[in-house]
């Protein structure tokens, strides 16, 4: 993607209304993972469409993720993040550790499954020894340790000032062939998706999304014309003094 195709994204960030009646907050740590099916004609996502009584972007289509949780930092996996994404999760934040990103490329894991019932790694391994007690003891029964080789960071973006939530999210993306097992009846009318779509990308962009959600599926149509490879740029989506950034990480 050049400069002046990355600018213009920014910039339809920085002009799409939105409130800002919050308390500022602290921005969270949060992890996001992008399910990409290769294997037919053009690439298809999963997409998963959020209930319309939440708070925070109530009935719009997102990818699956959530805040790291304890266990996220202790849960056994196979291999290790990439080097380029290690590099990228160490860049641009307060007290950076290897730990620290291996717990937000888990949470994108945990949150898939927890909201989508796919549990992405490998049953090559066998079954992990031990799991912290929660989600992570599925992964434990079924014999899936989570793959971290298998993830590939694409971007990260914060969320603007005085929202209701705001988050430092990580977007992670992964082959769908990396689902080692499904868990059926997570999404529903009554969870917090309440519906799944595989669709290609210009599909994708025509639904009910955040913002950021379509500047991150043009930035995900570049990365895979461009050979989705691990070395290539990820972008930093940011707001500072009202205006969008973007930055390369």
């Amino acid at each position: 993607m050049n400069d002046a195709t990355g600018q213009a994204l920014a910039d339809r960030l920085t002009a799409t209304e939105r409130e800002r009646r919050w308390p500022n907050v602290r921005p969270k740590d949060a992890a996001t993972l992008i399910i990409i099916d290769r294997g037919g004609s053009e690439p298809k996502v999963l997409m998963g469409r959020r209930h319309p009584g939440h708070r925070f972007m109530p009935g719009k289509f997102v990818f699956p993720g959530g805040r790291i949780e304890a266990g996220d930092r202790s849960m056994p996996a196979a291999g290790t993040l990439h080097p380029r994404a290690e590099a990228a999760l160490l860049a641009r934040v307060t007290r950076p550790s290897a730990q620290r990103a291996r717990a937000l490329a888990l949470a994108a894991i945990r949150e898939t499954f927890e909201e989508t019932g796919l549990m992405l790694g490998t049953k090559e391994h066998g079954a992990p020894e031990s799991a912290p007690i929660g989600p992570w003891e599925s992964f434990r029964e079924r014999g899936v340790f989570p793959d971290l080789e298998a993830l590939q960071l694409v971007a990260r973006a914060i969320t603007p000032p005085r929202r209701p939530k705001r988050f430092d999210t990580r977007f992670f993306a992964i082959d769908r062939d990396r689902v080692a097992d499904e868990i059926g009846g997570v999404v529903g009318p009554d969870s917090e998706l309440i519906e799944l779509a595989w669709v290609n990308l210009a599909d994708a962009k025509k639904l009910e999304l955040p913002a950021i959600t379509h500047a991150i599926l043009d930035e995900l149509g570049h990365r895979l014309a461009a050979g989705f490879a691990h070395e290539l740029p990820i972008p930093f989506y940011y707001e500072r003094q009202k205006r969008f950034m973007r930055e390369l990480l």
